[in-house]
Parts: structure tokens; C-alpha cells; sequence
């Protein structure tokens, strides 16, 4: 089976084909930062439009790149949530469009499914059961992953996510837009002890997260001292949030007893974040499994080899056309 994946959830426009036997044939992905970096952000409408201009000519662009037929893809996932509804539908439309018209099955991919099983993609992937951390700018969760579509949500943040509060903070910096890399190439150049920024949530019992106090703590701290320690900051606040994950990931492996994680999504590219959970899983036995950093921001791939394990397993959708700000992924189905 050969599945079309296209991924519109937010401000990237994503598609690729993945091929039951041969994997991985292609993958192009569109950025649209240079659209909303003049607003610090991104702007919805302006989003779902750009997504309407590039949907199709990038997957021009993929079937021709990978050398295959439109004739020979036998099914097409798409994103149909959660995210930004406007984005969503287009997604969602010219996914069941184009399977209406190729006369193949398609279905709607929960957006975080695709990020947890990213690392699958390419060798060495985990076994199942793993225990997932999911970070990105919408989301920060750990779950407990027995198989596909069987998940156990074990905690989530109560207020920012883990790459929402990189973007903030980049922003109250005056770091720009996208955030979080910033200010991230920022941190390198920060001393690691000058200020101690507090871990949230840590001194208590239980797997929840909470960014949005310490996204405080840090402004009031660059307020007091200035331009003068913009780096200092960003180091401290990056510490503080990658030992706060780790923390949370620690307890969670000891509670669930396994050994294995799993780290998605944009902020599981942070190369800071990877070097201390290498560190900590040699010292505790440990596996840590990452997608290639490619891989860890929206794609195409992960909608495809999601997409690719459904229809597989006989899984089938009418063709209206659905889409779903919200989402809980513990509503999946099993495969």
C-alpha cells in the first residue's frame, strides 16, 4: 500500500508518500514563516490561504520528485485535527477531493498520533510499549503508548505548552519570530549559573505541566537586569524547562516501569534538550528515540505512515469532509 500524507495544521504545509515495502519514497515541506513574521506570530486566515496556494503544486512537485504515478498511490491521509480549524479543512478537502477523484480511500490523522510515531519512521525505532513526550507549540504530554491508537494520557501542561512558552519568552526577549530557535542559539552563548530560574510543578506529587509562571518569573527577571543579560536569561529559562521535562519524564518511566522513550515534536529538536536526556538515560538504563529533526516539526511524513497503519488495518471514513480544533488523542481507536 502507498499513502499520501498531507499535513496543513498550522503554518506548514507538509506532503509526502510512504510505501509499505519501500518506506519512505519523498517529502517536501513548505515554511510559511517569512508570511507571519511581521506579526510575531501566526495569523490564521493568512495561513489557510497560503495553504489553498501550495497544497496542490507541492504535490506536484512530491509525485514527480519520487518518480511514482498517481495511479499507483492506494490511499491518502491527511490532518484533520487538532490545529487551526481554517487549515484543517483545506487539508481535509483536497484529501478527500483527490481520493474521490483517484478513487482511493482516505482518512483523517489525529495531528499528535503522527508526532508520536515519528521516530518509527527509520531505524532504531521502539518497541512497543514506550512512554511518549510529546513537546511542541500546542502541546506538552506524557503518554503512555501500548500499541497504536491505544494511549494513556499520564499528564499535560494546565497552561502554556513547553514550545508556546519558548515563543513567548523569545518574544518578550525581543528575539523575534520564530521564537523558540532563537532563543535556544541564544542560550549557548548564556551562563549556565548565573541566575536559577524555578522548576514548576516539581516539588509536588503528579505528571502535569505548567510553563506560564516561569514565562513570568523570566520577564520580571529581564526587567530588573536588562538587555545586558538577555543571554543569561534565555539559559536559565531553557534549563529551567528542559529539567522540568526531565523531571517529569524521570518519575513517569518509574511509575509506568518502562524503559523506553519516545520524545516529538518541534521542541524535541532542541539540541540542549537531547544531550541532558542522553546524559540522564545512560545513568538510568534508558532509551531515548527521536524523529530526525526534520521530522520533529509539522510534515507530511508522519501523516503518511500514520495514515499508512490505519487504512492498513481496514480502517474507513465516508467522504465528508471533517476537521477538529480539539482533539483528545486517548478517543482513538486501536489498530
Amino acid at each position: 500500500m502507498r499513502v499520501l500524507g498531507i499535513e496543513t495544521s498550522c503554518d506548514e504545509t507538509g506532503v509526502a508518500l510512504y510505501d509499505g515495502d519501500k518506506g519512505l519514497l519523498g517529502h517536501v515541506v513548505h515554511s510559511q514563516t517569512d508570511i507571519h513574521v511581521d506579526y510575531g506570530g501566526v495569523v490564521p486566515e493568512l495561513a489557510s490561504r497560503d495553504h489553498i496556494r501550495k497544497t496542490l503544486p507541492l504535490i506536484e512537485q512530491l509525485i514527480d520528485k519520487s518518480g511514482v504515478s498517481k495511479e499507483s498511490i492506494s490511499g491518502i491521509a491527511y490532518t484533520a485535527g487538532p490545529g487551526l480549524i481554517g487549515a484543517l479543512l483545506v487539508g481535509a478537502a483536497i484529501g478527500r477531493s483527490l481520493a474521490l477523484a483517484w478513487n482511493v480511500p482516505a482518512i483523517g490523522v489525529h495531528h499528535m498520533e503522527g508526532h508520536l510515531l515519528a521516530p518509527l519512521l527509520e531505524e532504531p525505532r521502539p518497541d512497543f510499549p514506550f512512554l511518549a513526550l510529546l513537546v511542541s507549540g500546542g502541546h506538552t504530554q506524557l503518554v503512555e503508548v501500548e500499541g497504536i491508537g491505544r494511549y494513556r494520557l499520564l499528564g499535560e501542561s494546565i497552561d502554556d505548552a513547553a514550545g508556546e512558552a519558548f515563543d513567548k519568552t523569545a518574544k518578550m526577549l525581543g528575539l523575534g519570530y520564530p521564537g523558540g530557535p532563537l532563543l535556544a542559539k541564544l542560550a549557548e552563548q548564556g551562563d549556565p549559573n548565573r541566575f536559577t530560574f524555578p522548576r514548576p510543578m516539581t516539588d509536588r506529587p503528579g505528571l502535569e505541566f505548567s510553563f506560564s509562571g516561569l514565562k513570568t518569573f523570566t520577564l520580571n527577571t529581564f526587567q530588573k537586569h536588562g538587555e545586558a543579560a538577555k543571554a543569561d536569561i534565555a539559559r536559565a529559562f531553557e534549563e529551567a524547562v528542559i529539567d522540568t521535562l526531565l523531571i517529569k519524564c524521570r518519575r513517569a518511566l518509574k511509575e509506568t516501569n518502562l524503559n523506553q522513550l519516545v520524545m516529538a515534536g518541534g521542541v524535541s529538536a532542541n539540541l540542549r534538550l537531547r544531550e541532558r536526556f542522553k546524559t540522564e538515560s545512560h545513568k538510568h538504563g534508558w532509551q531515548v528515540f527521536y524523529p530526525r529533526p526534520e521530522f520533529c516539526t509539522d510534515n507530511g511524513a508522519m501523516i503518511a505512515f500514520a495514515g499508512y497503519h490505519r487504512l492498513k488495518a481496514g480502517q474507513v471514513e465516508d467522504m465528508s469532509v471533517q476537521a477538529k480544533a480539539r482533539w483528545p488523542m486517548e478517543t482513538l481507536s486501536a489498530v
